[in-house]
């Protein structure tokens, strides 16, 4: 290995390591003055060492850059650690509230309420505080309502490159012979109970 190539690697680890988003490969190839191609090479090999190595933290790509974190392998001790004595977990609500916005982004929050069947406001006021959603425009319609969408920091949580990555809604869907077998439940259910037949002795003539 060359002294340039030694000195390029140590430059990735070093910005990596200070950041508190992920880089992207173009920044670290401007700051470093060398091809785009080669810090996504020099990424490639760090993460490949540091997998051989049995390290106890990564080097990912996620929102479009690369960044260090904890081995899934050592999650239950970085919880101890980080988690303990904290409330961070969102509610059912938020967690309802994130999944239409992103899905369906962007988006008004009278359109994620009208989603939703309740009004949404406070989720997401909670989302944006956490940093996972954030104003991206206004609906050239009437009104111009905000329009809201998932920020970096929400494919950095779920460990994606891109919102391309995110699995197929069609994945949490039933399949159409789970919702025939359920409307034919429920239509048995409603169906009205049969008339005694005239001639049962039980029924009074009025």
């Amino acid at each position: 290995m060359t002294d340039d190539s030694l000195e390029a690697r140590r430059a990735v680890e070093a910005i990596v390591m200070v950041a508190e988003e992920p880089v992207p490969p173009g920044l670290m190839a401007q700051l470093i003055e060398i091809p785009t191609g080669q810090v996504e090479a020099i990424c490639d090999q760090l993460a490949e060492e540091y997998r051989a190595e049995e390290r106890g933290f990564e080097l990912v790509r996620v929102a479009g850059g690369y960044r260090f974190r904890s081995h899934p392998d050592a999650e239950s001790y970085v919880k101890r650690f980080v988690v303990s004595g904290q409330s961070s977990r969102l509610s059912s609500a938020a967690l309802e509230t994130l999944a239409i916005v992103a899905y369906k982004q962007p988006l008004s929050r009278a359109q994620v309420s009208a989603i939703r069947g309740v009004n949404a406001e406070g989720a997401m006021r909670t989302l944006q505080h956490r940093g996972l959603v954030q104003e991206v425009g206004r609906d050239p319609g009437p009104g111009q309502a905000r329009l809201f969408a998932t920020t970096p920091a929400f494919l950095e949580r779920l460990g994606l490159d891109s919102l391309d990555e995110l699995p197929p809604l069609v994945d949490f869907v039933p399949g159409a012979e789970v919702i025939e077998a359920l409307e034919t439940s429920l239509m048995a259910d409603n169906r009205p109970a049969p008339l005694p037949e005239s001639g049962n002795s039980d029924v009074l003539e009025v």
